[in-house]
Order: C-alpha cells, then sequence, then structure tokens
C-alpha cells in the first residue's frame, strides 16, 4: 500500500498536501480507492463553498458502494479536479495525483492536528 510520507491523512481516508500558496489538496488515500473498487462517479464540492471540518465535501462512487470525503480541516473551497469528476478512474490508477479539490484553510494551526503517514499506517493496520 502507498502512503506518501510528505502528505497528511484523516481518519477517514482523506490525505492532505499543503500547497505553496497556502491552499491544501484534498483526495482520497490509496487504501480508500482499494476498498472502494472501481470508481463510476465523483461529485465535487461547490466552488465557494465554506466547509466545517469533517463536514462532507465531495462524494465517490464505485459499483460497490457511495462514500463520502469530508473536509480534513475547516475552510473555502477554491479549487474542484474537474478532470477527476469527468473521468474518475484516474483516481483509481494513482489516488495522489487526482486531487478532488482545494480548500483555503480558516486556520492552517488545524493542519497539524491530521495523522502523518507513521500514524495512518497504523490506522490502516489495525483495521
Amino acid at each position: 500500500m502507498n502512503i506518501p510520507a510528505d502528505l497528511k491523512y484523516t481518519r477517514s481516508h482523506e490525505w492532505i498536501r499543503a500547497e505553496t500558496d497556502g491552499t491544501i489538496s484534498v483526495g482520497i488515500t490509496d487504501h480508500a480507492q482499494e476498498l472502494l473498487g472501481d470508481l463510476v462517479f465523483v461529485e465535487l464540492p461547490a466552488l465557494g463553498a465554506e466547509l466545517a471540518a469533517e463536514q462532507e465535501a465531495a462524494v465517490v462512487e464505485s459499483v460497490k458502494a457511495a462514500s463520502d470525503v469530508y473536509a480534513p480541516v475547516a475552510g473555502s473551497v477554491v479549487e474542484v479536479n474537474q478532470a477527476a469528476a469527468d473521468a474518475p478512474e484516474v483516481v483509481n490508477q494513482d489516488a495522489y495525483a487526482a486531487w478532488l479539490f482545494r480548500l483555503r484553510p480558516a486556520a492552517a494551526a488545524d493542519l497539524d492536528a491530521l495523522l502523518d503517514a507513521a500514524a495512518y499506517q497504523q490506522l490502516v493496520d489495525a483495521a
């Protein structure tokens, strides 16, 4: 299983990458896409949406199940990855390249509470 060390993670299987402009990119982990199987639909949040931490932000759907994608921290949606919505299989091909949305965090310090790669690995191993 692929768990890049340079990303942050949530208990609900989102990955978070800090971008140079102060925003964060959010997607689902490799583990999550493996559990879901072949994705057939991605619903993205609305641009400008103000999200609370752990609020449902997007939906990924496979032939097996639909799963919510949660905002890792409070913030506003500044960009969505329309390419992932148009071709959901890109998430299965490379979950860490196929981000779903970008947030401008309300408080950058909130990112410190997210899991690092080692803690996420322990979470996955315990499941």
